[in-house]
């Protein structure tokens, strides 16, 4: 009995995890809507989900820790038990620079300086990696993992791209300064969370093969 219910224990956190993981995922599709079509009203509507997020990490932390005490789990489960911390923690960060890219709408008047065509690829590519990364997670598909972190050079790619760009229309016209700074700001945001799918994908390998990767 005591063994069917640690185990039970186990299934539950890694179940939370990935529903944590579906939240996050809307929180950063809504945050990029509301910049691309510059949509205040779903800005503040996904502004507004961040304390969710926070009650959320919190139970998955309190579980944690209980298995760590109580439990005291081994080899395998103890490596599920950390790459849970640590894929929690990537999430929690995520969230974090969605809700950044959800304060944006607010702080631009009138249209964007340019078309986020772009962008737009670099926050595709970060979905498609936040959706694999944890889709390996919750398989423990370390070739998916890899795969995944692989498309991390494409993001970094677009984001130098774009960073040069608004830097040369800033130069040559400074009234666009601040609506192109924040834009600095979302490609930023952008790279940022695509690193922390990495590390996901990181947790994954060490979750499946106990072996401890870079793969950025």
């Amino acid at each position: 009995m005591v063994r069917e219910r640690y185990l039970e224990q186990l299934d539950l956190l890694k179940e939370s995890v990935l529903s944590l993981g579906e939240m996050v995922k809307l929180i950063f599709r809504d945050s990029m809507t509301s910049v691309i079509d510059l949509d205040i009203e779903l800005a503040r509507k996904t502004l507004a989900l961040e304390p969710e997020v926070d009650r959320f990490e919190e139970e998955i932390e309190a579980s944690i820790f209980d298995l760590l005490a109580l439990q005291q789990p081994m080899a395998s489960d103890l490596r599920l038990v950390v790459s849970t911390l640590k894929t929690t923690a990537d999430l929690r960060r995520i969230v974090g620079l969605s809700i950044n890219i959800a304060k944006i709408p607010g702080r631009i008047e009138g249209e964007h300086v340019k078309p986020l065509i772009d962008t737009r690829k670099m926050a595709d590519i970060a979905g498609f990696m936040l959706e694999n990364s944890l889709k390996a997670f919750e398989t423990q598909d370390v070739e998916l993992a890899r795969a995944t972190a692989a498309r991390d050079e494409e993001v970094d790619k677009l984001f130098y791209a774009v960073w040069v760009e608004l830097i040369e229309m800033m130069a040559k016209d400074t009234s666009i300064i601040s609506r192109a700074t924040n834009l600095l700001f979302l490609i930023r945001y952008l790279e940022r969370i695509a690193d922390h799918c990495c590390n996901m994908c990181e947790n994954v390998v060490y979750l499946a093969t106990a072996e401890r990767v870079k793969l950025n």
